[in-house]
């Protein structure tokens, strides 16, 4: 393989990284790495916790043998000192540390990144299938000095990962960040993965998770979407369900820590235990969805049910069912308009509250705040903390307003009037428009009833058998406050101004091109590079018809000049 002559230093916190134009690389994703340190970090003190924990009620098992020796035996046990909780510094091995895995690593950053700012690592394979990318990896390793920290590796990441499954080889991490879907690589993460052990997964392919190709996303992940204004939470939902019915075939469960929807990706960190009781509740946490195809109203149907059957000997026995259905009319019983079915998707929570406690704590201490993005990650993780856990997808007010052909309800009073009447409401971190809410639609339909008496519709809209006609056609039941402002209708991270939702900080801000650099001058945006493409392609291809056209008329012209210039033979008789 031929090196390549534009080489580029890649500085990234205390990594750097050399590399040619030829190996992928994206300065979008330093939030991505920057979170996933984090999370590393925080998920490590807490498997260390459990392991202390687990070690000390292993040393309170022990029992004396000999009951002529008992109190002896006691007071042995009780003089023996508790193992303490070691401490770990970043950047050094250790032999009880985590065992990452970086299945598709390109130029070794992130890799490079873990060995330097995670504290307790015991080793990373950093492994990628180019030969260039791991020609790069290992001069990178060599130049941050993390040898004995990194070890690169010249494979493919699905027969890595099958390979690794025995106890012994098996990682307390890995991390799938592919350029697309991830489909292909889960079943082998989670066969390689120690009990309890974390996933991080990485899905760039949001056309097809959003629902602008159905048939290809149930192909990739055995889901259904629908194009809905909360199509971003309902790609991490797909993914999620997807990650979940791969764990069950081989008896393992998710518990998702965090789930983020991200500039053009999605970012999901889940921990994946052993255990085939909890794997039945597996299907009470899927769910079908019913979407209205007039007004767009959404209904989840759970695909099964559980109950409390406690029994003298188990307490907390629970009987599992299915669910009669379906959860909705033939008609929607708002509009009389049928339902789009989609499906099924992930309806449990998307987050654990402890853990992004913990890890919003741990950004805004030292060393993780001086990170690059902290100041967005605490805004982002924030708002994961605000949002309501037990209320899957949400809705826009401007999509619920475009319905009615009303003017869009200013989202603090749209906040104001459900909170006042006696729901709870949030934002989703997906969507600066989002309203997360446990009202039933038909609640939000009536507060838009009440909203369009201040401003009414326009009569020559009101055509029958529209939604619009059909849902405002019905009387408001009660009269909801708009202008008196509940207290908790302006969330703490907008008042505080947290970086929420960020602009693009530059221009052609994207998931970039496959195995290109993504940096320097000497590159064109791919945009300006493929403006008029088209075009130029039918221009081209015209320019070469018409010089194959003027080369045969000149060969015809030449001919005949030829045939005119021969001298006539004479006859003979």
């Amino acid at each position: 393989i031929a090196e390549n002559p534009n080489e580029n230093v890649i500085r990234e916190r205390n990594a750097e990284i050399v590399s040619g134009g030829n190996v992928f690389y994206n300065p979008v994703q330093e939030f991505n790495r920057d979170l996933s340190i984090s999370v590393l970090n925080v998920y490590h003190r807490r498997l260390a916790q459990e392991r202390h924990e687990k070690a000390l009620k292993k040393l309170q098992r022990k029992r004396p043998k000999d009951h002529g020796n008992a109190q002896e035996e006691e007071q042995q046990v009780a003089d023996t000192p508790a193992p303490e909780l070691p401490s770990f510094v970043a950047g050094k091995k250790y032999e009880d540390g985590l065992s990452i895995l970086e299945a598709l690593a390109a130029t070794g950053l992130r890799s490079i990144r873990y060995a330097q700012e995670i504290a307790g690592v015991k080793r990373i394979v950093a492994n990628d299938l180019s030969r260039q990318a791991v020609a790069s990896i290992n001069r990178n390793v060599q130049h941050n000095k993390v040898e004995e920290l990194i070890e690169a590796s010249h494979s493919d990441a699905m027969t890595l990962m099958y390979l690794s499954t025995a106890p012994e080889k098996r990682f307390d991490a890995v991390d799938l960040d592919p350029y697309g879907c991830p489909n292909r690589f889960l079943d082998g993460a989670i066969q390689c993965l120690v009990d309890g052990g974390l996933l991080l997964v990485t899905a760039t392919d949001m056309a097809v998770l959003a629902g602008n190709a159905p048939e290809a996303c149930y192909v990739k992940y055995g889901s259904v979407p629908l194009r809905m204004k909360c199509c971003h939470e309902m790609a991490l939902r797909i993914l999620l369900h997807c990650i979940e019915s791969h764990a069950n075939r081989h008896g393992k469960y998710i518990e998702p820590l965090l789930s983020v929807s991200v500039d053009f990706y999605i970012r999901i960190f889940v921990r994946v235990h052993v255990g085939q009781a909890q794997c039945k509740l597996s299907m009470s946490k899927q769910s079908w969805l019913y979407q209205c195809t007039g007004c767009e109203t959404f209904t989840l149907q759970p695909l099964g049910t559980t109950k409390r059957n406690p029994t003298a000997g188990n307490p907390q026995q629970l009987k599992f069912g299915i669910p009669t259905g379906p959860a909705v009319n033939s008609q929607c019983e708002h509009c009389g308009h049928r339902h789009h079915l989609g499906g099924p998707i992930w309806s449990a929570p998307l987050h654990n509250p402890e853990f992004v406690k913990d890890l919003l704590q741990a950004v805004q201490e030292s060393p993780l705040q001086s990170l690059g993005t902290q100041r967005r990650i605490v805004g982002v993780l924030s708002m994961v903390q605000e949002e309501l856990q037990d209320i899957p997808l949400y809705y826009t007010p401007d999509k619920l307003c475009c319905v009615l052909k009303l003017e869009i309800v200013p989202m603090l009073r749209f906040r104001s009037a459900l909170l006042h009447a006696g729901y709870r409401v949030s934002y989703s971190h997906a969507s600066k428009n989002s309203l997360k809410t446990d009202a039933p639609p038909a609640v939000l339909w009536d507060i838009l009833r009440c909203w369009s008496k201040r401003h009414p519709v326009n009569p020559e809209r009101m055509i029958p058998g529209t939604p619009l006609q059909a849902i405002l056609a019905k009387e408001c039941t009660k009269n909801y406050e708009f202008d008196d402002l509940h207290p908790d209708s302006n969330p703490k991270s907008r008042k505080s101004a947290l970086s929420r939702f960020q602009e693009n900080p530059t221009p052609h801000w994207g998931p970039g091109t496959r195995a290109t650099i993504m940096i320097g001058d000497n590159k064109l945006p791919k945009s300006y590079r493929n403006q008029n493409k088209k075009q130029r392609q039918k221009t081209s291809q015209q320019k070469q018809e018409d010089g194959q056209e003027e080369a045969s008329q000149t060969e015809d012209l030449e001919e005949v000049e030829h045939l005119a210039k021969q001298p006539k033979l004479e006859t003979t008789a």
